[in-house]
């Protein structure tokens, strides 16, 4: 779409004549097609439709599936990761509770020695956002722990030194139960993390800022699990004793902080905060024959898992190119434009035809036709490509997430802007294909 909005020979004529408005003229008509797409959308609210639009991103029924059934599981502010897997397939692994990517200190402290695990069951949690070395420090809160009985999981910037070595020799000699984690993150998003976690197990952060020292620490600032895993690259905390109301505050809060920043890096840690502490973690695991097809399936079902959060978001629209051409037709009859704003239109109107067009041209159909007919027929109908036959798109499974068909529009605008108001582009030459050799015995005479 954005090569048909900038190169298009209206919008070259219109530059040619000193048309510099055009790109503001294009992006007028934006907002009435995004209005007119989320008032077509509709809410995705089963796990058949989740599967749908899951399937068509990733070409393949079974990675649908699968996608729905961990968001299912997760809930729809739930993480889904893909890792590549050794054993060949799909497989979908659901995490309970919090996870971070941060295991043991220290591997004398596993209790599992088969599955290489430090479980603590009903555990105290000290969460402390500064190093621990001087084993002086540690002591009074470790003496208080040891007389309830129960196991403990440290969380700190760091634990070394005299302090580790304490926790390690009471471990061997079947003393005291512990583990020892570094916290996840840095900086401020150390500081943020730590605090999500003091909230879902019911503590408090002992740090210095707000004037509490680990030596005067009192169980009553510890949190509470009823489960703690760590292993050499993760730990997780089940079931937190924190209250539900504190939970949901603090979730709140990151949701308006998702909504205020600007940057996707932010936002993307952001939602996992978001996810640990209201959703939950699914994994799903791909495996694949060859090292070539592993990568391009785990983009895949990236891809579709991104597609499948959209739709959630969002809602659903007809697919197949049909949503955008028949919201704009909708918008721009709504539209009284002139001059260079009636051009921008005009430009952006051929455009959205592009997709339908080039989905008819795969399916060995005419593609000027097929817009023509797909324009005047029924809202929602449209061209299966698969059959030849105009179909209820929703109805036959063809759908699109609106946030991605709007995004996908106003990103075209966004480039074709650029490109339509600057005045030279430098690109790299493509290099002369090297011409093929001579056939042997091509100078011969026979």
């Amino acid at each position: 779409m954005a090569k048909m909005i900038a190169f298009n020979e209206d919008a070259r004529r219109g530059l040619e004549r000193g048309m510099n408005t055009l790109a503001d003229a294009v992006k007028v008509t934006l907002g009435p097609i995004s209005t007119e797409l989320s008032a077509m959308s509709k809410p995705v609210e089963t796990k058949e439709q989740i599967s749908a639009t899951a399937s068509i991103s990733a070409a393949d029924s079974t990675i649908g599936e699968m996608i729905a059934e961990a968001m299912d599981k997760v809930g729809k502010e739930g993480v889904i990761t893909v890792e590549e897997s050794n054993t060949f397939g799909l497989e979908l692994e659901l995490t309970e509770g919090m996870r971070f990517d941060k295991g043991y200190i220290s591997p004398y402290m596993v209790t599992d020695t088969e599955r290489m695990e430090a479980v603590m069951e009903d555990a105290y949690v000290l969460i402390c956002n500064s190093k621990i070395a001087n084993i002086k420090d540690l002591v009074p809160i470790l003496e208080k722990v040891m007389q309830s009985g129960k196991p403990l999981a440290i969380i700190a910037e760091d634990i070394e030194g005299e302090a580790l070595a304490t926790l390690v020799v009471n471990k061997i000699r079947g003393t005291f139960r512990s583990v020892a984690v570094k916290a996840p993150g840095f900086g401020d998003r150390r500081k943020a993390m730590l605090q999500d976690i003091a909230i879902l197990t019911g503590g408090t952060v002992i740090s210095e800022e707000v004037g509490l020292k680990l030596e005067a620490a009192t169980l009553d600032l510890l949190g509470k699990a009823r489960k703690v895993v760590v292993t050499k690259d993760e730990t997780t905390i089940v079931e937190g004793a924190g209250d539900d109301e504190m939970i949901k505050g603090r979730v709140n809060q990151i949701r308006a902080e998702i909504e205020k920043t600007d940057s996707d890096y932010d936002r993307e840690k952001l939602q996992e905060r978001l996810a640990k502490l209201a959703g939950g973690v699914a994994v799903i695991k791909a495996g694949a024959a060859t090292e070539v097809e592993l990568k391009e399936r785990k983009h895949r079902i990236e891809d579709a898992v991104r597609n499948a959060k959209a739709a959630v978001e969002e809602g659903i629209v007809s697919g197949g190119g049909v949503a955008l051409l028949q919201a704009s037709k909708k918008a721009f009859e709504k539209l009284k434009l002139t001059g260079d704003e009636a051009t921008g239109a005009k430009i952006v109107e051929l455009a959205v035809e592009a997709p339908l067009k080039q989905i008819a041209m795969n399916a060995g159909l005419e593609g000027g036709v097929v817009v023509e007919k797909v324009r005047n027929i029924e809202a929602g109908h449209g061209l299966n490509a698969a059959t030849g036959e105009y179909v209820d798109m929703i109805k036959a499974g063809i759908i699109d997430p609106a946030k991605v068909t709007r995004s996908a529009l106003q990103n075209a605008a966004s480039i074709a802007a650029l490109f339509l108001t600057t005045e030279a582009v430098i690109a790299d030459k493509p290099e002369p294909k090297p011409a093929a050799p001579a056939a042997p015995g091509g100078d011969m005479d026979f």
